[in-house]
């Protein structure tokens, strides 16, 4: 059954509740039931019953969401277990003995963000929980914290030469270069799309500008003002995502806070992530090179959160912190903290399958197919990414789609397949960055424990200036091909866009540059 213009009603009725209301649980069960009701025939009551049997359940047995559900809950207990044994207070003291003003909160929480690379889902929980105390000391509000965190995550993943994501991205192109009969090697044709991946760049210079500038305009704005003037770091009556025994970073008072207890579990996961690439990989069946290319880096990552995780707890009760079973305590804190992102995202990955039962992306492509310009190729597969992907809330599935469009479309019209790929990826990490129902959005939400409707209301205005900062530069790339160029145009936008808003819709906030 085709919907047309119908199948749009799910995603968007979603994402309107969500935004109206404030609360997104009901809003995206709206979405889901809707889209059920939709293809029972529009009977309501069937809607309910086959939003749980076809889409709900589905979504919580299905291996990927499973594996990610666990990746939470082994994170939730992690954060836990650095915040009761004080390391996480620790490194924050650390980072704050040299932090002295809210911008060097937010520029410090940047380059760590950039320096975690290689995972999105590691990246949102990792940087937020860790430099929050920071953030929280330097009156920082609680949504600029999310935006940051949640700018350096997926984009990162795209523009880093080694990351989860690579593996996935490669696997579409390879695919569409044998069948195009193209002997290039998907990695390298990757790698240079990486140039033209200019949302991505955009939105790491975007929170460079703010911050340095301390231009902010939108909701943004009244965050920031609340924050620095009334210490106020998140809205009166804000749903905070994660349990009081995860939000607060505090030690027990009987806790000395040490360095060593964030330093080793964190030593600790990140050594152990290597050789889990290998293992996941079918090494040494396999050899590096194709173990690497077969790894699973979301179960070797989880795997590795939980080894960490027990070493931190080894750690905590070998120095007399808290007994055995106090540890267990402390460990399942974390992981019931994570609860609300369980259901979050359960309701987000069941809208998904929603939008493909509607047809909702095939749509998108339709009105989208009514263009012959070689020279808008890139910018109408970025216009198209961004409304899959901000409908849909996955980047991995406008990919999915896109991919196999956007190869094929460039080579029938002679048109570069490097800046039409790098079109979809942008497009993809649009909707990954703001969607409400992207599950890369509601970990940044959880791992800075920000209200997830507040976060998702500050960021829009900054994901949308950078889109449209990203127009210009694909519509530059699609007349003159060269990423140098488009670049620039997209920042000169970018810079005008900031400036402009600022002094229409925002606050300079020269003088709230000193903590009260």
């Amino acid at each position: 059954m085709e919907f047309g213009i119908l199948s749009l009603l799910p995603p968007v009725l979603a994402i309107i509740l969500a935004l109206m209301t404030r609360n997104v649980i009901p809003a995206l069960f709206v979405g889901v039931w809707i889209g059920a009701t939709m293809v029972n025939d529009w009977n309501p009551l069937m809607g309910v019953f086959a939003s749980f049997k076809d889409f709900i359940i589905p979504s919580i047995g299905d291996e990927w969401s499973a594996t990610i559900i666990l990746y939470g809950a082994f994170f939730g207990g992690l954060i836990a277990v650095l915040q009761k044994t004080g390391g996480a207070h620790a490194i924050a003291e650390a980072i704050a003995k040299r932090v002295k003003t809210p911008r060097g909160a937010q520029i410090s929480t940047w380059l760590f963000g950039i320096a975690i690379f290689f995972e999105d889902y590691f990246n949102a929980l990792t940087v937020g929980s860790v430099m929050r105390p920071v953030t929280d000391k330097m009156k920082v509000s609680r949504e600029k914290l999310a935006y940051i965190v949640d700018s350096t995550s997926a984009p990162m993943c795209l523009l880093a030469p080694v990351s989860t994501w690579v593996v996935f991205v490669m696997g579409l192109i390879g695919a569409q270069f044998a069948d195009l009969g193209i002997s290039e090697s998907a990695y390298l044709a990757y790698l240079k799309t990486i140039p033209f991946n200019f949302y991505a760049i955009l939105a790491l210079l975007l929170v460079a500008l703010t911050v340095l500038t301390k231009l902010e305009f939108g909701p943004m704005a009244a965050a920031e003002k609340r924050a620095r003037t009334t210490g106020a770091l998140f809205r009166e009556g804000a749903k905070l995502p994660s349990a009081q025994d995860i939000t607060d970073s505090t030690p027990p008072e009987n806790v000395v806070p040490k360095l060593r207890n964030m330093v080793i579990p964190l030593v600790v996961l990140l050594g152990l992530i290597p050789p889990l690439f290998l293992w996941t990989g079918g090494f040494p069946e396999n050899d590096f090179v194709n173990a690497i290319g077969e790894a699973d880096g979301s179960v070797s990552i989880m795997l590795a959160a939980f080894v960490a995780g027990m070493v931190g707890l080894a750690l905590g009760v070998g120095q007399n912190m808290f007994s055995v079973g106090k540890a267990i305590d402390i460990y399942f804190s974390g992981i019931k903290g994570m609860t609300l992102v369980y259901i979050i995202l359960t309701l987000a990955w069941s809208i998904g399958s929603v939008t493909e039962a509607v047809g909702t992306a095939e749509y998108v492509i339709s009105l989208a197919e009514q263009t012959t310009s070689p020279q808008l190729i890139p910018v109408l597969l970025f216009a198209v990414g961004m409304l899959i992907s901000f409908t849909t809330g996955t980047s991995y599935g406008t990919f999915a789609i896109m991919i196999p469009i956007a190869i094929p479309l460039a080579v029938s019209m002679d048109v570069s397949v490097f800046p039409a790929i790098a079109a979809v990826l942008s497009g993809g990490i649009f909707g990954d960055h703001c969607s409400p129902i992207s599950d890369t959005t509601i970990l940044s939400s959880a791992g800075s424990s920000c209200d997830h409707i507040d976060h998702v209301n500050t960021q829009l205005p900054y994901a949308i200036t950078g889109g449209l900062s990203g127009i210009v530069a694909f519509l530059t790339v699609g007349l003159t091909g060269s990423a140098l160029a488009s670049v620039a145009s997209g920042i000169l936008a970018m810079f005008a866009l900031v400036f402009t808003f600022s002094k229409i819709w925002g606050v300079n906030s020269k003088g709230l540059d000193v903590p009260a």
